[in-house]
C-alpha cells in the first residue's frame, strides 16, 4: 500500500508564506539602538541577575548572536553550566573571577574573556561591590541549525562532571574518511588550546585610516579560537567621526564611554542619525551605510564592536562572490570623513567605570 505526503497547497505557496512571516516578525522586533535603561535585570536560579539587550529571550530576536548583561552581588557564585555555543565576555564593573573547565581567571573592568563551546563555567564575586559584565554569544546561530543545547550542573564539583565531548584522533590513510578525521582533530586541538583572557592593562590602541584608534579584544589574530565572533574596541576623538562603510551580517557596538550618534541609511546621504550614550548598544545590520560620530567636543568616546565575522561573513564572501561584502568610500573621501587621528591628543587609557 503506497502513501503520499503532501500539503494543502503547493510548496511554492508554503515557502512564500513562511518567508513573508519571517521578514514581518524580524522587522517588527528590530531595534537600531537598545538603551541601557530598557534592559531590565531579572534574578535567575544561577544566582545572578540577567538582562537582555538583544536576543529572543528579550523579545528582540537575532539570527547569529545575542547580547546579555549580567550582575553578581558580593559573595555570589553562580551555578556551573555549559552550552553548545561559545560566548565572549566584556567586564564593565567590579572585580571577580570566572572558572572555565576548572581554570580560574580573575578579571576587572575592561577585561575580556572567551568561553569556549561545551566548557563548564561559572563566575563569582569575592569583593564588596556589585560586578557587571556583558556576554555576546553565538547561541542564536546554533539554535537556527537545531544544534543549541544547554546543561546546568548546579554546584557539582568540576572534577565530577564530564569533559567536553570527545573526538577521535587523526589516523593514517589517504582516503576521505582518514582525511576528515585528521582535519577535524587538528581543528579541535587548536580550539581547545585557544586563549581565554585579555587584560585591560595589556591593551595598546593604534591609529587607523578610519580616524579612530583601535585594538582587538578577542580575535584569532591574538590567539583566540572562537566560533567566528570577533570583538574589538575603538576610540573616537572629541567631535570627530569614524569614516562611513557598510557590510552584511549583524554588528553590534556597546558604548563603553561617551555620547554620540550613528548615521544609518541605504545610501551615504539621506539616512537617519540615532543618538547613543554610555551603556547603550547600537545595532547595525541590513547592509546599511553607517558612520559613528562622537558629539562631545571635549572628550573621546570608546565603543566595543562585536561582529560574527570569521564563520558567517567568510562563508557569505565565498557564496556571494563577486558581490562586494565590505564597502567604503574611495580613500580621499574616507580620509576627509575621518580626519587625521595623529592630530588628536588621545588621553591615557583608563579602565571603564559603571554606572
Amino acid at each position: 500500500m503506497s502513501t503520499h505526503t503532501t500539503t494543502e497547497v503547493t510548496h511554492y505557496h508554503v515557502q512564500k508564506r513562511r518567508r513573508a512571516a519571517f521578514i514581518e516578525e524580524w522587522r517588527k522586533n528590530h531595534r537600531t539602538v537598545v538603551a541601557v535603561e530598557d534592559v531590565v535585570m531579572h534574578p535567575t536560579e544561577r544566582g545572578s541577575r540577567v538582562g537582555v539587550y538583544v536576543g529572543a529571550d528579550g523579545d528582540r530576536p537575532t539570527r547569529t548572536m545575542d547580547a546579555l548583561a549580567h550582575e553578581l552581588d558580593p559573595g555570589t557564585t553562580t551555578t556551573l553550566h555549559r552550552h553548545s555555543w561559545d560566548a565572549m565576555v566584556f567586564v564593565v564593573a567590579g572585580w571577580g573571577w570566572t572558572e572555565i573547565d576548572g581554570e580560574r581567571v580573575d578579571w576587572g573592568p575592561g577585561d575580556s574573556l572567551h568561553l569556549p563551546a561545551w566548557s563548564w563555567h561559572r563566575s563569582g564575586n569575592d569583593g564588596d561591590t556589585t560586578t557587571r559584565y556583558l556576554t555576546f554569544s553565538s547561541g542564536p546561530l546554533l539554535e537556527t541549525m537545531g544544534m543549541a543545547a544547554l546543561e546546568d550542573a548546579g554546584h557539582t564539583p568540576v572534577s565530577e562532571l564530564p569533559p567536553r565531548p570527545p573526538f577521535s584522533p587523526g589516523r593514517d590513510g589517504a582516503d576521505p574518511y582518514a582525511t576528515r578525521l585528521r582535519r577535524l582533530a587538528r581543528d579541535q586541538e587548536a580550539r581547545r588550546s585557544g586563549r581565554l583572557h585579555t587584560s585591560w592593562d595589556e591593551l595598546e590602541l593604534r591609529n587607523t585610516p578610519r580616524g579612530t584608534r583601535t585594538t582587538f579584544l578577542l580575535d584569532r589574530a591574538i590567539g583566540y579560537q572562537a566560533s567566528g565572533i570577533t570583538m574589538a574596541m575603538f576610540e573616537i576623538g572629541p567631535g570627530r567621526a569614524q569614516s562611513m562603510h557598510r557590510h552584511p551580517g549583524e554588528a553590534w557596538l556597546y558604548v563603553v564611554e561617551g555620547t554620540g550618534e550613528s548615521y544609518l541609511g541605504t545610501e551615504p546621504e539621506g539616512g537617519e542619525r540615532h543618538p547613543w550614550k554610555k551603556g547603550d548598544i547600537i545595532v547595525v545590520d541590513h547592509f546599511l551605510w553607517h558612520q559613528h560620530i562622537n558629539t562631545a567636543p571635549d572628550r573621546t568616546a570608546k565603543v566595543v564592536r562585536i561582529h560574527m565575522f570569521d564563520s558567517l561573513l567568510e562563508t557569505m564572501r565565498a557564496l556571494c562572490d563577486p558581490l562586494v561584502l565590505f564597502e567604503e568610500p574611495p580613500d580621499h573621501i574616507r580620509d576627509a570623513q575621518a580626519g587625521d587621528p595623529a592630530t588628536i591628543q588621545w588621553p591615557a587609557l583608563t579602565r571603564p567605570t559603571w554606572p
